[in-house]
């Protein structure tokens, strides 16, 4: 049986969501970001706002020149993944195989379920009744046999159409997804775009036609031998060949942790103001560390240096004597890495990861520390967080004015709960 599979798209999601708790800004534009910061940026514009010059990721000055009358609205990240868990749940009213792929976008395999619902069309249309009636969102669905295909078929086609459900049938995929600019193929940007205009391949039907060796030789002498792989995948995803199921739960193992953070560079010029922030980073890389129950053996730095007109970035990596997740061991070598690489221009941003990861069950014992003890009190700290918020115990340098973390604790994903 030829799998049926959704993509399911929320319009505008955050905006929407607004619109839909703020009835009284039905019939006006609105977008989404923190109306005190001019600089900040517009995470969503509802289609009215759009239809108005408004653009997600502009500035939030910048939109309100071009539409006087917008309404923002600063943004409440817990009410968003309150709703798209909400919606979660709707999708799994029809099938249990749902996959989150963002906030707001799901994958539903509907195989076993579609023939209770009518077609794959009728099923999508009532699907998206159900989200609009329970939430006041519209949303839009793409339709395939391959994740692939419904995602491209919601990316160039739903989202597009006014019903917002489209199918992409296979035998029709000359006559739809091969007319268009290799630009609108999923995961093609404008550097590969570049590229496979070089090698006269203008539209996705141009590779998809090609013969698979022979897309090879021109990725290779476009790119080297070490495009082979990405040959593969570019000439599969333009033929909507994609054998990967649609999952629920974590789909691989834990690789690394890492944690980063922006920063007003004006403000970190010197290295004790910078020293706190790497503090707080590792803390927080050490804490999601031992709730996946690991210990990571290779601490990594990164760091984006300016002075705003110069910027430079430098990643460099160290390889701990043993495994650890304990915050005074990897910040020791946080800040190792840090001195040894730093120029001494101001930081505009800082990364901090730990990868090697291995089971945390079995560690190595040291004469001259107790390990044991330690990690005792830091799964203790760990427990009182998760009860009572981030900022129930904090290190004394966090109440210092360079410090993150309590302006952190009232966020999710660097925006206000």
């Amino acid at each position: 049986m030829e799998r049926v599979i959704m993509l399911a798209d929320c319009q505008s999601f955050y905006a929407s969501v607004e619109k839909a708790a703020h009835p009284e800004y039905r019939d006006k534009p609105v977008a989404v970001g923190d109306p005190s910061r001019m600089n900040g940026i517009v995470l969503a514009a509802c289609p009215m706002a759009k239809a108005r010059g408004v653009t997600t990721a502009s500035r939030v000055g910048e939109a309100l020149a071009h539409c006087p009358e917008l309404v923002v609205i600063r943004p409440r990240m817990a009410m968003y993944i309150e709703v798209s868990l909400f919606i979660t749940k709707i999708f799994e009213t029809y099938t249990d195989l749902v996959e989150p792929y963002s906030i707001d976008e799901q994958f539903l395999d509907v195989t076993g379920s579609a023939g209770y619902y009518g077609s794959p069309d009728e099923m999508a249309r009532n699907i998206q009744n159900h989200i609009q009636l329970s939430t006041g969102i519209w949303s839009r669905v793409g339709i395939g046999p391959t994740k692939i295909l419904a995602k491209m078929a919601t990316d160039n086609y739903a989202k597009k159409s006014p019903e917002g459900v489209f199918e992409l049938n296979p035998g029709k995929l000359e006559s739809t997804l091969w007319t268009l600019p290799v630009h609108q193929m999923f995961m093609v940007a404008s550097r590969m775009t570049r590229h496979f205009t070089r090698m006269g391949l203008n539209t996705i039907g141009d590779i998809a036609r090609l013969d698979f060796s022979e897309f090879k030789r021109r990725m290779r002498l476009e790119m080297g031998k070490q495009s082979d792989i990405q040959a593969g995948y570019y000439w599969q995803t333009a033929r909507g060949i994609d054998p990967s199921p649609v999952v629920t739960g974590i789909r691989h193992q834990l690789k690394s942790v890492s944690h980063g953070k922006a920063l007003r560079w004006r403000l970190y010029r010197h290295l004790p103001d910078i020293e706190v922030v790497l503090l707080e980073l590792v803390v927080e890389v050490c804490q999601r560390t031992r709730r996946h129950g690991c210990m990571g053996s290779v601490v990594s730095v990164a760091a984006m240096e300016t002075d705003g007109e110069r910027s430079s970035w430098f990643s460099r990596q160290l390889t701990l004597p043993q495994p650890t997740s304990l915050t005074h061991e990897v910040a020791a070598a946080v800040r190792e890495l840090f001195v040894r690489h730093w120029s001494g221009l101001p930081v505009g941003r800082l990364n901090i990861s730990l990868s090697g990861l291995t089971d945390d069950s079995v560690m190595q014992l040291t004469l001259f520390e107790d390990r044991t003890r330690a990690y005792s009190k830091e799964k203790t700290i760990d427990r009182i967080k998760e009860r009572f918020g981030s900022d129930a115990i904090m290190r004394a340098s966090s109440l210092l004015e360079s410090g993150v973390a309590r302006e952190r604790a009232e966020q999710i994903g660097g925006h206000y709960k």
